[in-house]
């Protein structure tokens, strides 16, 4: 499946010309969760509850900025992302070599939807501006 292929499963691209490359289609961030309390996994699937969370507001740097930045301290962190992924076929979603060589990442998955993602953030911070590219999805043939 080439890029273009894969980015006619998604909606909502920001701007598909800058997105979509040889390697794949990059994504972007439309929302920031802290973790607020824990989350619970049972064997059986029956006690399983999401960890509590709290949304992140992005803080504009100046009045009529259009868009603000969310100032990320040390810890783990939820993603959302401003796109949907459709279809069956699983696709790769890795962090963006730009999130990495920050000393941010999240983990490798192979999906055929998107789900929040965990990014982890190094005790420096990071500052990541609304709809940064911060994840790649890649054909998996």
């Amino acid at each position: 499946m080439a890029a273009e292929s894969l980015a006619d499963r998604l909606s909502d691209l920001v701007h598909r010309e800058t997105q979509v490359h040889d390697a794949g289609v990059d994504l972007t961030v439309s929302g920031v969760h802290a973790l607020s309390g824990p989350a619970q996994v049972d064997f059986g699937g029956g006690e399983l509850t999401d960890a509590r969370t709290s949304t992140v507001e992005p803080e504009t740097r100046e009045p009529s900025d259009d868009y603000g930045w969310w100032h990320l301290g040390d810890g783990t962190y939820l993603l959302e992302y401003n796109e949907s992924l459709t279809g069956t076929d699983e696709v790769l979603l890795q962090p963006r070599r730009a999130l990495v060589e920050r000393g941010a990442t999240h983990p490798t998955l192979h999906v055929t939807d998107l789900p929040r993602v965990p990014v982890s953030v190094p005790p420096a911070g990071i500052h990541l501006k609304e709809n940064a590219r911060v994840s790649t999805l890649c054909p998996l043939d």
